[in-house]
């Protein structure tokens, strides 16, 4: 008498095979025009690439491309938390610019010596400028430091110079 054979029934695919996905973006890409902006980049890739290397090696332009590399850098030391109170807390700031700009111009009166005084016995002000001070504290004591170059400052080694 003959075995009896284990046979499982393969499962039905749910996704495309890799080459069918492949097909599917390259006839993407052709049909928005992408295929066709690569191939013009690529026949006129002489004069593309002594535009970019001319627009490159300007001191100004490279200057910028440090500048930015630093301020990612420095964002990204900051926490996502902090850096988005600071942010809602900016936004606010910006916001409430306009419409106290408004009140001053209405009122044609400067707060006089009486104004001035009530102004330096107001203990919910001193506290909402409290964090200005600590800023402008910490910022000025950063400012004495020596400078030194971003190198050195992020990752601690000296630089040749």
């Amino acid at each position: 008498m003959a075995e009896r054979l284990e046979y499982q029934v393969p499962p039905t695919r749910t996704e495309a095979t890799a080459q069918e996905a492949l097909d599917e973006l390259i006839e993407n890409l052709h049909q928005h025009g992408f295929l066709r902006l690569a191939n013009d980049a690529v026949k006129a890739n002489s004069d593309i690439g002594k535009i970019l290397v001319a627009g490159l090696n300007r001191p100004a332009t490279q200057n910028v491309v440090q500048n930015l590399s630093l301020l990612l850098m420095a964002i990204g030391t900051l926490p996502p938390e902090r850096f988005n109170h600071i942010l809602l807390a900016l936004r606010e700031a910006v916001m409430a610019l306009k419409p106290a700009s408004d009140e001053a111009k209405q009122s044609e009166a400067a707060p006089g010596v009486r104004g001035v005084l009530k102004l330096l016995n107001d203990e919910a002000l001193w506290q909402s400028l409290r964090p200005f001070f600590a800023a402008v504290e910490t910022f000025s004591e950063q400012m004495r430091q020596d400078e030194q170059p971003p190198v050195t400052r992020y990752s601690g080694k000296r630089t040749h110079e």
